[in-house]
């Protein structure tokens, strides 16, 4: 008698437990390959700081899963301690939405190898990554352009350059503008408006707010967006 109520006591703790973890609105899996230990943590940012809110200890595993709750899509980061000198290819951007977001990666290329599906935000965060990564690699060039003009006496050389840079500068900003706006029905769009042109012009900043529809409007970065326009117009008056 005594054998059979613990067994059925494990059997409702079990089912408690499963169904604990069916009522998270995110679930997170993923495997990085080669890894024998270390310690995985997900971080999110809070008040402009990075904050690890849950940590997993990988030994002799190179399987990870979390189950968490989540109000809307966000961007997320994945930190993976060594247990050497960190680097960047230590930390992973995910931008998360509610469902199950599955991550495999490499441990030598933990960043760069990374592949992760289970989200459109992420997609299309992978996406315009593609594209603003020529605007970044040219600007790069240029800037190199300009230093051998100076170091080398052609001062002559540098406003053309400075024009050119210039215009790589503009072009950014307008793919950055117009992706967003094309990608209005996405939290995407007002994530790209702060992270990657909060110094624009607040009309451009505007006319991507006012584009975004309720659902996305109301979520984490659309109330962010809102009210970063709101602070910037009442500086400018």
């Amino acid at each position: 008698m005594k054998n059979a109520v613990v067994a059925l006591f494990s059997i409702f703790l079990i089912i408690s437990c499963s169904k604990k973890e069916s009522d998270k609105n995110l679930h997170i899996i993923g495997n990085i390959k080669g890894l024998q230990e270390g310690k995985l943590y997900l971080q999110r940012i809070v008040d402009t700081n990075l904050v690890a809110i849950d940590s997993v200890i990988l030994d002799g595993k190179s399987n990870f899963e979390w189950h968490l709750d989540i109000e809307s899509p966000e961007m997320f980061y994945l930190f993976l301690d060594r247990g050497v000198t960190n680097s960047v290819d230590n930390n992973l951007p995910v931008f998360v939405e509610p469902g199950t977001i599955n991550i495999e990666t490499d441990l030598k290329r933990f960043f760069a190898e990374a592949k992760i599906t289970g989200s459109k935000n992420q997609k299309l965060y992978e996406d315009y990554k593609k594209i603003n990564a020529r605007f970044t690699n040219q600007n790069l060039e240029l800037s190199k352009e300009r230093f051998d003009a100076i170091r080398f006496n052609r001062p002559s050389d540098v406003p053309a350059i400075e024009k050119k840079i210039e215009s790589n500068l503009k072009r950014k900003y307008l793919y950055a503008i117009n992706f967003a706006i094309t990608n209005k029905d996405f939290d995407i769009a007002p994530y790209i408006a702060l992270s990657e042109i909060s110094d624009a012009n607040i009309k451009y900043l505007d006319t991507i707010n006012n584009a975004l529809p309720e659902s996305v409007a109301k979520a984490k970065y659309g109330k962010l967006l809102s009210k970063y326009i709101e602070d910037v117009k009442k500086v400018e008056k």
